[in-house]
């Protein structure tokens, strides 16, 4: 093993599953991160062959690994008949904590019902892995900050209008304004205003801060699919996470 420990590997045992892996055909990164995982986990150059054996349950889960964005998501989106792809990230906290943090596109996100629907789903797959679902819905300032910016009015009055629907429904959610450095300690799962704001928590989160990005699962499809970064050093910890996923599937 590299990175991962054999305790971990244990843990995240990939037997009787079937793990694709997209690889550039050119970076070492993703071959070592199979071979910690062995046979278990096949590598595809090609997107198109790896979309559609995911498709057709010849695999359990794919990972985008380091191949290009452009080549296989919309492949993904055209095989699921999708017309965007949600899309939430998992980040492990220094601390250990694991953090669910939507949307991650900045094209996501941006009204009450698309953030109703990241919030819901990605209390489904905290459940599916066995984490806790407290909802943290920011928005753009203080609730007392109303009347001083049009545009930080609606990300307020968005996240009050979202949190009453979720708690109405029987969900844990709270307004966290703006301050994510309190939701990050009080809440498993951040809601952030918009995409542009949901990219930058990432950026800031993983690239500033050093919180371990896992990857980040497609919610709105009935596959398994973890998109992950070219940044990443390793994807060994996105395999255990399609591991956990597609075991607790099953």
């Amino acid at each position: 093993m590299s990175m991962f420990s054999q305790t971990l590997f244990e843990e995240y045992n990939p037997k009787n599953l079937k793990i694709g892996m997209g690889w550039n055909g050119k970076s070492n990164k993703t071959i070592k991160s199979k071979e910690a995982f062995g046979e278990s986990v096949v590598v595809y150059t090609d997107s198109n062959k790896l979309i559609e054996d995911l498709y057709k349950d010849k695999i359990d889960a794919a990972i985008r690994g380091d191949m290009s964005s452009s080549a296989i998501l919309p492949r993904l989106k055209e095989t699921f008949k999708v017309n965007n792809l949600e899309r939430v990230v998992i980040f492990k906290l220094k601390n250990g904590k694991l953090i669910i943090s939507a949307p991650v596109g900045i094209d996501e996100g941006w009204t009450v019902e698309q953030k109703y629907t990241l919030a819901t789903r990605s209390v489904n797959l905290m459940e599916s892995v066995g984490i806790k679902t407290k909802i943290a819905v920011m928005s753009g300032g203080r609730k007392d900050d109303i009347g001083r910016c049009p545009e930080v009015d609606k990300t307020i009055y968005d996240a009050l209008k979202l949190v009453q629907i979720l708690n109405a429904e029987g969900y844990n959610a709270y307004h966290a304004e703006i301050l994510l450095e309190n939701a990050i300690n009080d809440a498993d799962i951040i809601i952030a205003p918009d995409g542009i704001s949901g990219n930058i928590i990432f950026r800031s989160l993983h690239f500033i801060c050093g919180a371990k990005a896992l990857g980040a699962p497609v919610v709105n499809i009935d596959k398994i699919f973890v998109d992950t970064s070219r940044a990443k050093d390793s994807y060994e910890d996105s395999i255990a996470l399609a591991i956990k996923l597609a075991r607790n599937k099953k």
